[in-house]
């Protein structure tokens, strides 16, 4: 397939577009010959569509400019093809409780509309999706076990999000590509130690663990020259608060340094630090780190998952 006819099957597989239905693309300064793609499918399958062009973000969770927001709420169908992530903003989220249907697409290059994640079964990745989201739902406290250091932390009370790529009801949203199961920990709940083996948003893959430390649900300390680069994405501030739990359910996700894909490869966990409002959390931190975490041993409560 061209890239358009790519851009088109996400438009209508993924987002389940009608020719009725209003298209939204939002880029910046990285992303605008990629979001150009979806602009050129929307036009064919839609009676109105527009393309927006902002200043690239510094970093992931930082909200867009207020036009953008505003003009979020008023369209049916949103791609966010950015450089970093809108996922975890409150223009995201104000967009879907107007009944947007938002698709976010952090860094997503034209490899990555030919190979990898984008060509799962996605009916596979629903099941997995749904699997796991169920015992997320039906536990209370997770344990990570990787090496000899290991991190805990509660979710009671809190519900899981199935991250499919497959939007069809009003307000769903989510990455595409996609594939995971996440929730927001309680903030203060996490205690222990994890080794981050995989990819850092905003760094890519290590060529070197960070050692993570965390303590009632802060992140105190990060090994490394990367360890310090996570710190200072993070700030000084409840962005070093733990946000997100993640397991990766898509198994063609690759491990690449673009987090789009890296926290959906199947085998593979993610914590992620800052922002969690936008999604059953407390922390409205403007900045969402996640780090990757390869072939961990988890427990669901007593649950080995």
């Amino acid at each position: 397939m061209s890239l358009v006819d790519v851009a088109k099957s996400v438009l209508l597989q993924n987002l389940t577009l009608k020719t009725s239905e209003s298209v939204l693309i939002i880029t910046d300064e990285e992303k605008h010959e990629v979001a150009d793609l979806f602009y050129q499918a929307s036009k064919e399958l839609s009676n109105e569509a527009i393309i927006v062009k902002m200043p690239t973000r510094n970093k992931s969770g930082e909200e867009p400019p207020h036009m953008i927001s505003s003009l979020m709420k008023t369209a049916d169908v949103i791609l966010c093809v950015t450089q970093h992530s809108l996922t975890h903003t409150q223009a995201r989220k104000e967009a879907s409780e107007t009944g947007s249907r938002v698709a976010t697409m952090p860094g997503v290059t034209f490899d990555m509309l030919e190979n990898g994640a984008i060509s799962a079964d996605y009916n596979d990745v629903q099941e997995l999706t749904e699997k796991y989201c169920q015992e997320l739902d039906r536990g209370e406290e997770v344990r990570i076990v990787k090496d000899n250091f290991e991190l805990t932390f509660s979710i009671k009370g809190r519900e899981s999000i199935r991250s499919t790529g497959v939007f069809k009801q009003k307000g769903e949203s989510g990455n595409v590509p996609s594939g995971e199961s996440y929730i927001a920990p309680i903030e203060d709940s996490a205690n222990g130690t994890i080794m981050i083996d995989g990819a850092v948003s905003n760094i890519g893959v290590l060529d070197e663990p960070i050692i993570l430390k965390v303590k009632s649900g802060r992140l105190v300390d990060a090994t490394g020259k990367n360890g310090q680069k996570l710190l200072e994405l993070l700030g000084d501030g409840d962005g070093r608060t733990i946000a997100e739990f993640g397991i990766g359910t898509n198994k063609k996700a690759r491990l690449t340094g673009n987090v789009l894909e890296d926290e959906k490869v199947f085998g593979t966990v993610h914590i992620a630090f800052g922002s969690n409002k936008s999604f059953g959390g407390k922390t409205d931190a403007g900045v969402h780190i996640d780090c990757i975490i390869k072939d961990p041993n988890v427990w669901i409560d007593t649950q080995k998952v």
